[in-house]
């Protein structure tokens, strides 16, 4: 277990703060929050970015690649809290259609233009720090599959500096055989995704929500964010993504960067976001989380 209980400890149905204004609760957790948004040249977008660290001087950085139809607020942003209070400094962008970003609601029509603004993003980002502090890159979900794909780029536009660890958290770099659609939609979806990549549907069983969330308040509070509707996926993104992650480590014989996998008990085999779980699975990877870097 980790030396601070997770954030998510405190809220409620209402709110992720509980009973706190924003500011009161990163007082009260002893870190500091700064948010702004910065425009891609590429997108010609707002992207929306925030960076939360600890109130004294950060002996480690981390940098945070959410999820398909997640955000960098709202309730995902209480891990970004509680690693800062270990001494992280946390940074974060939303990605285009996604939380106060803009663009077409939960749309990723290039998953390579997303992971550009991601590296750029995270390179400046640590360019303000002393080198020698180590930088982790942390990914739930598709973020996961993002994080593979920043850190698999050998060409182009590239990390400045390479990341000395990737800790993914219920990535998505496939589809487990217990959610995929039935046949044949599961190959009806591919041809959908050529014809019409903007169509909204979810290409598992079951809704985003209900994967994501097993306790049922946090899942009320989870799709109650005020700043975007819970999307269904585009047919587009998820073979997209994961297709990239299996072609990109197929090129190489080898990744030369720590990569850390949360692993969960047998009965309790898919975690998909650490705050959506038990108390108990909470404390338990985010003690990993905080203690394993």
């Amino acid at each position: 277990m980790g030396k601070y209980k997770h954030p998510v400890a405190e809220a409620n149905e209402t709110s992720p703060f509980g009973e706190l204004g924003a500011e009161e609760f990163y007082a009260r957790h002893s870190v500091t929050h700064a948010s702004e948004y910065i425009t891609s040249k590429k997108l010609n977008l707002r992207l929306f970015t925030q960076v939360v660290g600890p109130a004294r001087t950060s002996q480690r950085h981390r940098v945070r690649v959410h999820g398909f139809t997640g955000e960098s607020s709202w309730f995902v942003q209480l891990t970004a809290v509680h690693v800062a209070k270990h001494g992280f400094a946390v940074c974060a962008i939303d990605h285009m259609g996604h939380g106060y970003s803009e663009g077409l609601v939960a749309h990723l029509p290039d998953m390579n233009l997303v992971v550009d603004e991601c590296i750029l993003f995270f390179n400046g980002f640590r360019a303000k720090y002393p080198p020698e502090l180590p930088a982790f890159l942390y990914a739930e979900s598709l973020g996961g599959a993002i994080a593979l794909l920043i850190t698999l780029r050998r060409e182009g536009l590239v990390p400045e500096r390479r990341f000395d660890g990737v800790v993914l958290n219920g990535a998505m770099c496939g589809i487990s055989d217990k959610f995929k659609p039935p046949w044949p939609l599961e190959h009806f979806l591919s041809i959908a995704a050529f014809l019409i990549p903007t169509w909204c549907v979810v290409p598992t069983r079951g809704s985003l929500p209900d994967v994501s969330f097993k306790v049922e308040w946090k899942r009320k509070i989870g799709i109650s964010k005020p700043q975007e509707a819970v999307a269904k996926a585009a047919c587009s993104h998820s073979a997209g993504a994961t297709e990239s992650v299996q072609r990109g480590a197929g090129e190489r014989s080898s990744i030369t960067v720590l990569l850390a996998k949360i692993r969960h008990s047998e009965s309790n085999p898919e975690v998909h976001q650490i705050v959506g779980e038990l108390e108990e699975n909470v404390e338990l990877v985010s003690g990993t989380l905080s203690t394993g870097s």
